[in-house]
Formats: structure tokens, sequence, C-alpha cells
């Protein structure tokens, strides 16, 4: 099978079912006859630029944002993630650290990865904490100050 028909396939399961994690995910792909590893469905999610939405109930579900990966990505859709994702901001020098509830770090390093934040050197992410390296030009504690008003803090 190639990437871009799991790829595709992946993307019509988001629209079908209420996908809570990846391992759903793998399942509903192995029960139309498309195996795939955990980790490569977190890739393809990943590169389809999937997200994480609460839905009515409270429950969360990967979803496809409408603009596509490769475009930039307004700023209210940065700041409804950095909202419903961020809890809390730290910074020291050129660095930015970001926590999320668990397993949401990689949601908000993609959307900041897509707002094309000139400021942003780049993201990683972990499980629940994100490290942002700002140019020198806006050092670390003004970065800072603007993903803490995006995100309402």
């Amino acid at each position: 099978m190639s990437k871009a028909r799991r790829q595709h396939r992946i993307a019509a399961l988001l629209e079908e079912h209420a996908v809570t994690n990846q391992v759903q995910l793998v399942e509903l792909l192995e029960d139309e006859g498309l195996g795939a590893t955990q980790a490569t469905v977190s890739r393809d999610l990943d590169e389809l630029g999937a997200i994480k939405v609460r839905v009515p109930g409270g429950e969360t579900v990967y979803a496809i944002p409408e603009h596509p990966v490769d475009r930039i990505a307004p700023e209210d859709h940065l700041r409804r993630v950095m909202g419903d994702w961020v809890a809390d901001v730290g910074c020291s020098a050129n660095l930015v650290v970001l926590r999320t509830p668990p397993g949401s770090a990689h949601v908000v390093a993609s959307a900041l990865d897509r707002a094309g934040i000139e400021e942003i050197l780049g993201t990683v992410a972990g499980d629940d904490t994100l490290m942002i390296v700002a140019t020198e030009e806006i050092g670390g504690e003004s970065l800072a100050a603007r993903l803490r008003e995006l995100a309402g803090l």
C-alpha cells in the first residue's frame, strides 16, 4: 500500500469515526485490510496536520484542519490551539518551554510550526513539554510574552 493511499484512508476514517487514539486508528486500518504500525500512523497524522479537538461531552478526537498543511495557519487557529492546550509558559535566554496536558505537546508544536512566526527557529515536542528556540533578535522572554498572550495566560 502506498503512503498516499494510506494517508487518504486515514483522512477519510477521521471524518467517518470519532478516533480518540492512534491504536484505534491502526485497528480501523486493519479492518480495511491496510496494515500499519502505530509509529507509521503517528507520522501520517503529523504529515496530514491532524490535531486533537474536543467534541461535545469532553472527549478529544483527531481531526484534520480545513487549511492545507503547507499553508500558513491563521492566527485565530493558533490562538484556539494555544488557549486549549497550553498550561504554562517559561523561558531562558532564547528558549521558551510550554507545558501541556499529557500527549498534547505535538498539537501545539504543529500549530506553531505552521503559524509561520518568523521569530521561531524551531520546535521540539515531547509528551507534555514543548521547547521553542527563538531568534536572537527577539529572545526567549519576548517570545514567551507573545505566546502567553496567544494562550490567554
